[in-house]
C-alpha cells in the first residue's frame, strides 16, 4: 500500500514530462507544456468524483502535496467534502479580515464624492467614529447581529437620539457596503434593532439664537481677532458656518461673495453657485481679516488649514453665552419677520433657502441679489447701532 501511495519521487518530477503523474491515492501532478505544473487530487465525497487543487510545484513540495491529501481523504473518510470545508475555512479568514472599522472608512471613502467638500468636515463619519467603533470597529462586520447594535446604540438612543439616528443610518449604509463587496452580513440587522431599541422618546430643540435685538450689543462687543471676525462676517451675512470657515479670498468679487454650490446646504434642486451680497460693513471685515489669510482662506486654523467648526462655538461658551453661531441665522431671519416687509421669497433667498416646488422654480430664475442687497446693507445698520433701535423695538419698518 506504501508503495501505490507514494510513487513519484523529489528528484525525478524536476525532469518529468509533460502530461499527468500519479502520486498514488487520487494524488496527481500534472505538468503542462508552458514548464508549470500543478497538484491534483481527485476524492469521492459522498460517492460524487470531485478534483481539487493543491497548488503549484516546486511551490508546493512532494511531501506537503501528500500531506494536503491525506487531510482531505481523512475528510473523505468523515463524511465531509474536502472542496467546501476548504471553502468554508476562506469563508472563515475573510470574516475574521474584514473588520467593521476597516469596511466603514472604505464605505465612508466610496461615498466621499456625494458629500460636500468630500466630507472634510468629517459629520458624515463621527457618528460611526465616536459610537459605533469603538464597541464594534474590531468586530468581525458579517458576525456583527442586531444585539450588537441594539446594545451599543441604547445608551444614547433616547438622550441622544438625532446622533443616535445618525450612527444607525451610517451603519446601515455601512452593512449595504459589505454585502456589494460579497460579504455575508445581515441587511436587516439595523432596522431589526430599532425595533428591538423602539420609538425614540425625544422633542427635537431648535438651535438657541440671540434675540435679534441683542444682536447689535454683541457684534460691538466683538474684537479682530480671526474668531471674532469670523464671528462678525457670520452675522453680517446670514451663512451656515461651512462656507464661511472655508471662506476663499478668490470667491470675493468687488462686493459679492460667491459660494461654490458644492459648499451649500439645503440647496437641491440647483447647482449653482450662491452670490451673497456684502454689505460696507462686510467688505469692512473682510478687508480687515485679509491681513490673517493663509493659503487664500481668509480665516485660517491656528496652524493648519481653516478654523475648526467649534472654534467660534468655544468662543461663545468662553463668553457665557447658551446661544450658538448657527443662531444668528434664526436671529437674522427673526429680524426680516418682525422688523420689515421683506418678502417671504427674498428672506428665505437671504439665508440660502430653495423655495418653492420644481415648476415654481423652473421659471422663477433670479435670486433677488439688488433687493437682498438692500436687506442687508440694512441689517448691518442694525447691528451696528446705526439705525436706532428703539424704534425696531415699537415695530418700526426696517426695510
Amino acid at each position: 500500500m506504501t508503495r501505490a501511495l507514494n510513487r513519484l519521487s523529489a528528484a525525478a518530477l524536476k525532469s518529468a514530462p509533460v502530461g499527468k503523474h500519479a502520486d498514488g491515492g487520487g494524488l496527481w501532478l500534472v505538468k503542462r507544456p508552458d514548464g508549470g505544473a500543478q497538484w491534483v487530487l481527485r476524492v469521492t465525497p459522498h460517492g460524487r468524483r470531485r478534483e481539487m487543487g493543491l497548488g503549484s510545484f516546486p511551490d508546493v513540495s512532494l511531501k506537503a502535496a501528500r500531506e494536503s491529501a491525506e487531510k482531505c481523504r481523512a475528510m473523505v473518510r468523515s463524511g465531509l467534502d474536502p472542496i467546501k470545508e476548504r471553502e468554508r475555512e476562506r469563508r472563515e479568514a475573510a470574516r475574521n479580515i474584514h473588520m467593521l472599522a476597516d469596511i466603514a472608512l472604505d464605505a465612508f471613502e466610496s461615498r466621499k464624492a456625494e458629500l460636500k467638500g468630500d466630507g472634510k468636515a468629517g459629520r458624515w463619519f463621527s457618528p460611526l467614529e465616536l459610537h459605533v467603533l469603538p464597541k464594534l470597529g474590531k468586530v468581525p462586520v458579517a458576525d456583527i447581529d442586531q444585539k450588537d447594535i441594539r446594545d451599543t446604540l441604547a445608551p444614547i438612543w433616547h438622550t441622544k437620539a438625532d446622533t443616535a439616528r445618525k450612527a444607525m443610518n451610517r451603519l446601515g449604509i455601512v452593512m449595504r457596503y459589505a454585502a456589494a463587496l460579497g460579504l455575508e452580513v445581515d441587511l436587516q440587522a439595523t432596522d431589526k434593532a430599532k425595533a428591538l431599541l423602539g420609538k425614540q422618546r425625544h422633542t427635537v430643540t431648535n438651535v438657541p439664537a440671540m434675540n435679534w435685538r441683542d444682536v447689535p450689543a454683541f457684534y460691538q462687543s466683538l474684537g479682530g481677532s480671526v474668531t471674532e471676525l469670523a464671528l462678525r462676517l457670520l452675522i453680517l451675512t446670514a451663512v451656515r458656518s461651512y462656507p464661511l470657515r472655508f471662506l476663499h479670498v478668490d470667491q470675493i468679487e468687488g462686493d459679492v461673495w460667491v459660494i461654490p454650490a458644492a459648499a451649500m446646504k439645503g440647496r437641491l434642486g440647483t447647482t449653482s453657485d450662491f452670490r451673497v451680497p456684502l454689505s460696507a460693513e462686510a467688505q469692512r471685515v473682510v478687508s480687515e481679516a485679509r491681513k490673517f489669510a493663509r493659503d487664500g482662506y481668509l480665516f485660517p486654523g491656528l496652524r493648519r488649514g481653516v478654523i475648526s467648526d467649534m472654534t467660534m462655538t468655544a468662543f461663545m461658551d468662553r463668553r457665557g453665552l447658551v446661544e450658538r453661531p448657527h443662531g444668528f441665522r434664526s436671529s437674522f431671519r427673526d429680524w426680516t419677520a418682525e422688523a420689515t416687509n421683506t418678502p417671504r421669497e427674498v428672506a428665505e433667498t437671504c439665508l440660502g433657502h430653495v423655495s418653492g416646488g420644481a415648476v415654481e422654480r423652473a421659471y422663477r430664475r433670479t435670486d433677488f441679489l439688488e433687493q437682498r442687497r438692500a436687506v442687508m446693507e440694512r441689517w448691518a445698520l442694525v447691528i451696528t447701532n446705526r439705525v436706532d433701535i428703539a424704534i425696531l423695538n415699537r415695530g418700526g419698518d426696517a426695510a
